[in-house]
């Protein structure tokens, strides 16, 4: 068999596994059956003559084969999207831009560039999607996405270990903090000793996608009490206002504080520094990504400032 006889259908499974990292996830996000997924990915790999995926305990990884055939399959399933959408006589969508962003840039960052965007460049669609760190990588990769928002936190290390490595540019770097209700003794001060974190109630959640806890303060030396489970910002911000616990925010997030939350920084311990990453793969881009890219970085800048 060879792999000019692989079907579309196997290109598009493939690419969505890809993307979502398990074939589990795959086939729910396909509406197949898991044993389906497996057979299109054995097929695929059967025209291609190598193992295009490795399997691992936590799901799948591209080989180096799986990394070529990923780059033309989202290639050929686009190109063949797009020749559906003209026989249908749709309009074609040439300055459609697609963008990922993690939980807390959904506050303030992606609103302010997507409104000065449709300012400056009103002809250009920009369709966004939340999620993960990790899933935000692979749907870069599986080409899903033009432009990635992601979070990275000390080491600092790159976004994943594929080939070629994401062009990726630190778009600001700003403190984490502690919001607290306006009534906590913690509010009193204009700052809040790390001391004074020992037994607190929190209000975390896993970010999408990860198994890391968001909300409680990094490298604290007791078992948090956690108090609620909530994943959405506005949610977590609102709870702190009811007087349910507390929890950590970027800085950027103290522009878009409601009533009855006060944000303090935290004094002791090492500075907890987060950046903001945007992320894209290492090929050239087209108008509308560099217009969107440029209105980004100018409202980190903007947020930067005003935070």
């Amino acid at each position: 068999m060879a792999f000019s006889d692989a079907s579309l259908v196997a290109l598009r499974v493939f690419r969505e596994v890809a993307e979502r990292g398990t074939l589990t996830a795959a086939a729910t996000a396909l509406g197949y059956t898991q044993s389906a997924v497996s057979r299109q990915i054995a097929s695929l790999e059967r025209a291609a003559g190598s193992a295009l995926l490795e399997r691992r305990h936590d799901g799948v990884r591209l080989t180096s084969a799986g990394r070529i055939v990923l780059r033309r399959a989202a290639t050929v399933v686009d190109q063949v999207d797009a020749a559906a959408r003209e026989l249908a006589g749709l309009p074609d969508e040439p300055a459609t831009v697609r963008l990922g962003w993690f939980t807390s840039a959904g506050a303030v960052l992606v609103p302010r560039a997507l409104a000065a965007l449709r300012r400056t460049h009103p002809g250009i669609t920009v369709t966004t999607r939340e999620g993960g760190t990790p899933a935000l990588v692979r749907a870069l990769r599986a080409g899903t996405l033009d432009l990635a928002l992601l979070a990275s936190a000390p080491p600092f290390r790159p976004p994943d270990t594929e080939t070629p490595p994401l062009r990726t540019q630190t778009l600001t770097e700003r403190g984490l903090r502690i919001a607290v209700p306006t009534g906590h003794p913690l509010a009193r001060e204009e700052f809040i000793d790390v001391a004074d974190l020992h037994g607190q109630r929190w209000i975390a959640g896993a970010a999408a996608g990860e198994e890391r806890v968001m909300g409680v303060w990094p490298g604290l030396d007791e078992r948090p009490e956690i108090a609620h489970t909530v994943r959405d910002w506005l949610a977590k911000l609102n709870l702190v206002a009811a007087g349910c616990g507390i929890t950590t925010v970027p800085v950027a997030l103290a522009v878009a504080l409601p009533a009855g939350v006060r944000v303090l920084p935290v004094r002791g311990g090492p500075a907890e520094q987060r950046r903001i990453l945007l992320a894209r793969l290492p090929q050239p881009s087209s108008e509308p990504v560099a217009r969107l890219a440029d209105a980004l970085r100018a409202a980190a800048i903007e947020t930067h400032t005003s935070a």
